[in-house]
């Protein structure tokens, strides 16, 4: 979009028509853009940085890590400057420049179809004030993005988006019922198969504690009924031990638990 590509049509004087030519390099703006976008300017005209700062981090543009506070007062010094004046004092080329320098200050990750829409915004001016220099740019844009601010987020958005997607609602249900019940059938089967699993885990728990208790205590009997052998203390005495950890070594490695996945 430059002013080699724009005409206007005077076919009809008290109504003239904007012709745009040669749409060669295009890009197009998702709906979450535009209702980001729409947000952004209205609180832009409305010199709410605090909310600029914040919609650009619910878009995923910065990072949620990113100092609130300090993005607002960045914003805050490259925008204040343009406020109350004509459009022949405003230089969209030097607020673009800050706002990249900001960018990089802040880690914003720059997005490819907004570049796109801010090199628009540099044609705009450059013809702007070619046509009309005392252009009131805050009075004249406030409205038109005020009626696309309702557009994009208010009833009138609400009800389109609505209508759009009533014919696939429609058609889908008679299945509602049916999925319901499938659903609630799936999820009283998940239950069940989790309650076993719990099950399963907490016998295997107790096989492992009872298993594990028995090997601990006869390998301290083992190691008992040694020592008391080495000492030559009375025959009986080691010979008890180590026959009682043997037996309670056999027992406590018969009932470990089997290997199982949960």
């Amino acid at each position: 979009m430059h002013p080699g590509n724009i005409f206007i049509s005077l076919e009809h004087p008290e109504n003239p028509c904007y012709i745009g030519l040669d749409c060669g390099i295009m890009g197009t703006l998702s709906e979450v853009d535009k209702r980001y976008l729409a947000e952004n300017f209205l609180a832009f005209f409305n010199r709410d940085y605090h909310r600029i700062a914040q919609l650009y981090i619910e878009s995923g543009w910065v990072s949620e890590k990113t100092d609130l506070q300090a993005f607002e007062q960045a914003i805050k010094v490259v925008c204040e400057p343009m406020f109350n004046k004509p459009l022949d004092e405003i230089s969209f080329g030097h607020v673009l420049l800050e706002l990249f320098r900001t960018a990089r200050h802040f880690d914003i990750i720059v997005q490819p179809q907004l570049v796109l829409l801010e090199k628009t915004l540099l044609y705009i001016e450059g013809l702007g004030r070619q046509l009309y220099p005392q252009l009131d740019l805050w009075q004249t844009a406030k409205p038109f993005l005020e009626q696309w601010m309702a557009e994009q987020v208010g009833p009138k958005a609400m009800f389109k988006k609505v209508s759009t997607k009533l014919p696939y609602w429609s058609d889908k249900l008679p299945e509602f019922p049916e999925l319901i019940y499938d659903n609630l059938k799936l999820g009283r089967k998940l239950l069940s198969s989790q309650q076993q699993m719990l099950d399963k885990y907490l016998k295997y728990q107790q096989q492992s504690h009872k298993s594990n208790y028995l090997l601990i205590t006869s390998a301290i009997l083992l190691i008992c009924g040694t020592l008391l052998f080495n000492q030559n203390a009375t025959l009986w005495a080691p010979y008890v031990c180590l026959i009682s950890g043997a037996i309670l070594w056999f027992i406590g490695w018969r009932s470990r638990p089997k290997n199982r996945k949960f």
